[in-house]
C-alpha cells in the first residue's frame, strides 16, 4: 500500500497542499496586523522543505528522505495555519469564528514536523537505519514522539470539552505550558522530552567525526553539504532571533537571516540528489572568503569615519564619503589575499591545481621546443586534473 502511494503525483499533490496551507497562514497573520521579520522563518522554511522533498520524492520515489522532508513540511504548514487561525478566532473575535476548536486540534502538528525534520538529518542521504545502539536510540525517539503527541491532543481535547480554551500570541493552549490535574506531569515530561533531543542531536554530531574522516568521494561531499546547510542555517536562525521584532534595518537583518534557513533543505537535498556535488569545496571556500572580507572591510570604514570625523578636522559627509571610497579601493586587493589565504587552508585541491596551471604558464612562455611544451602540459594536466592515464596527440 505504501509503495502504491509512493509516486510523483502524490508527492505533487502534497506540494501544492503545502503552498495552500502556508498562503492561508499568511492571510490570517496579515489579518491580525502582527507580521514581523520573525514570522518569514516558517514562510520560507516550510515551503523549501516542500519544494525539496517534491523534488526528491518525484525523482526518487522509493527513498522515504523525499517523504520524510515532504512530512516536515506538511505538518509544520499544518501547525502554521492552525497557529494563526487560533489565534485570530480566539483573540481576536473571542472564539466565534467556526472551526477554531478544529485549529486547536491541529496546533500540535509541529512535533510530528519536528520528528520528521530530525529523521531527515539522522537517516541522511539514503534513509536507511544505522546498525547497532542507534536503532534502539531511534525506537526511544519515536516511542517519546508518540507519548508526547498523545498527551498534546489530550490535553487539547480537555480544554475543548471543558471551556477551558485559551491561546497565547502564537497559539499554543496556555494548558500545555500550565498544566494541572490529570495533566500536571505534562510540564516535566516535555522538559525532559526536549532535552532528549537535544542529547540525541548532539551525539548524533559526535558520532558523524570520526565517520566523516574516514569518509571518502561521493560521501565525504554529502557530509559537507549536509553540515554547509546546518550551519548556514544556524547562523540564519540566529540572526533571524536578532531582527525579530525590529524596525528599520534591524528587520532587513532578520530577512537576510530568514532567507539563509534555506540553506538546511538545500544541501540536504544537493546531498541526496548529488546534483553539482562536488562544488561544496568551492561554495565553502567562496563563503568564507566573502565572509571574511566583509568583516574586514566593515572595520576599516568604521574605523576610518572615526579617525576623519572625530580626530582629523572633516565634516561628517566628508569622512563618510572619504572612508567609502578607501574601503572600495582595498576590495580586490585583500579580496585576492583572502581568498587564496582560504583556498590555501580549506580548498587545497583547488589551490594545487591554480597553482600549477600558473606554473605552467610561466614556463610556457620561456619555452620553443615542442617536445618541452608537450613534456610541461603532461606535467600540468597530472597536476591539476589528476587523471587516471593521460595521452596526448598532436595533429600533423
Amino acid at each position: 500500500m505504501g509503495r502504491r502511494l509512493a509516486t510523483p503525483g502524490v508527492a505533487r499533490a502534497l506540494g501544492v497542499a503545502i503552498i495552500l496551507l502556508t498562503l492561508a497562514a499568511v492571510a490570517f497573520t496579515i489579518a491580525d496586523h502582527r507580521f514581523t521579520a520573525g514570522d518569514g522563518g516558517s514562510i520560507v522554511l516550510v515551503p523549501g522543505f516542500g519544494i525539496v522533498g517534491l523534488i526528491v520524492a518525484s525523482r526518487q520515489p522509493r527513498n522515504p528522505m523525499g517523504w520524510m522532508l515532504l512530512g516536515c513540511s506538511l505538518s509544520l504548514a499544518v501547525d502554521d495555519v492552525a497557529s494563526t487561525y487560533s489565534v485570530f478566532d480566539y483573540r481576536r473575535h473571542h472564539g466565534s469564528l467556526p472551526f477554531g476548536h478544529v485549529a486547536v486540534l491541529l496546533q500540535p502538528s509541529w512535533a510530528p514536523g519536528i520528528a520528521f525534520l530530525a529523521l531527515s538529518i539522522l537517516l541522511f542521504p539514503d534513509g536507511a537505519v544505522p546498525p547497532g545502539r542507534w536503532r534502539l536510540a531511534l525506537a526511544g525517539f519515536g516511542v517519546a514522539c508518540v507519548v508526547w503527541l498523545v498527551a498534546a491532543y489530550g490535553i487539547a481535547v480537555d480544554a475543548i470539552t471543558t471551556g477551558r480554551v485559551r491561546v497565547d500570541s502564537t497559539g499554543n493552549l496556555q494548558l500545555e505550558n500550565h498544566a494541572t490535574g490529570a495533566w500536571s506531569w505534562w510540564g516535566v515530561y516535555q522538559n525532559v522530552f526536549f532535552f532528549g533531543i537535544l542529547v540525541l542531536g548532539v551525539a548524533w554530531i559526535v558520532a558523524q567525526i570520526p565517520g566523516y574522516r574516514r569518509a571518502t568521494g561521493v560521501r565525504r561531499a554529502q557530509l559537507k553539504w549536509l553540515m554547509a546547510g546546518a550551519a548556514m542555517a544556524l547562523a540564519g536562525g540566529l540572526v533571524t532571533t536578532t531582527g525579530h521584532d525590529g524596525t528599520g534595518p534591524y528587520a532587513y537583518v532578520g530577512y537576510l537571516g530568514t532567507a539563509a534557513l534555506l540553506g538546511l533543505p538545500i544541501g540536504i537535498g544537493i546531498g541526496i540528489l548529488r546534483y553539482r556535488l562536488y562544488d561544496i569545496d568551492r561554495l565553502i571556500s567562496r563563503t568564507l572568503s566573502y565572509a571574511l572580507l566583509t568583516g574586514l572591510l566593515v572595520g576599516v570604514f568604521a574605523g576610518l569615519v572615526l579617525l576623519t570625523t572625530r580626530v582629523l578636522p572633516f565634516s561628517s559627509p566628508v569622512g563618510v564619503a572619504a572612508s567609502t571610497l578607501a574601503a572600495l579601493a582595498l576590495f580586490n586587493p585583500l579580496r585576492g589575499r583572502i581568498q587564496r589565504g582560504v583556498d590555501r587552508r580549506f580548498n587545497r585541491a583547488h589551490y594545487d591545481a591554480e597553482a600549477t596551471v600558473a606554473a605552467f604558464g610561466a614556463r610556457l612562455r620561456d619555452a620553443v621546443d615542442p617536445e618541452t611544451v608537450l613534456s610541461e602540459l603532461a606535467t600540468a594536466a597530472r597536476g591539476s586534473l589528476q587523471p587516471a592515464h593521460l595521452s596526448l596527440w598532436v595533429k600533423p
